[in-house]
């Protein structure tokens, strides 16, 4: 070894090791959902926490996409409209149309 001790040698080994889990955070992520034959697809997503979730309707029909809990809405969307969604905390996110009460989804954000 020219130019290092053993232990200095070591030491730099020891902190190239641990540069990957210091280099930085994850970057977010953009997911999809289409809202389509009266349905929403995928009926159900994982997401990660920070990730956002695009909701698209592509029926002729308006819709929502609505949580139950109340943590997000994306308002009446017309055919062709999109609204997105940013989930900063985790949990199981079930939601629905309110137009169409029966189609119902649910997003999981670990």
């Amino acid at each position: 070894m020219t130019g290092f001790s053993r232990r200095q040698f070591t030491a730099m080994l020891a902190l190239g090791a641990t540069l990957p889990l210091i280099a930085g955070p994850a970057r977010a992520a953009d997911h999809s959902v289409s809202i389509k034959s009266m349905k929403f697809s995928p009926a159900e997503l994982t997401i990660a926490v920070g990730d956002t979730v695009t909701f698209t309707n592509e029926d002729g029909a308006p819709h929502t996409a609505s949580a139950n809990d109340g943590s997000f809405e994306t308002g009446r969307l017309s055919e062709g409209a999109s609204a997105s969604v940013t989930f900063a905390g985790a949990g199981t996110f079930d939601y629905f149309c309110k137009v169409h009460k029966s189609m119902k989804a649910v997003i999981i954000a670990a």
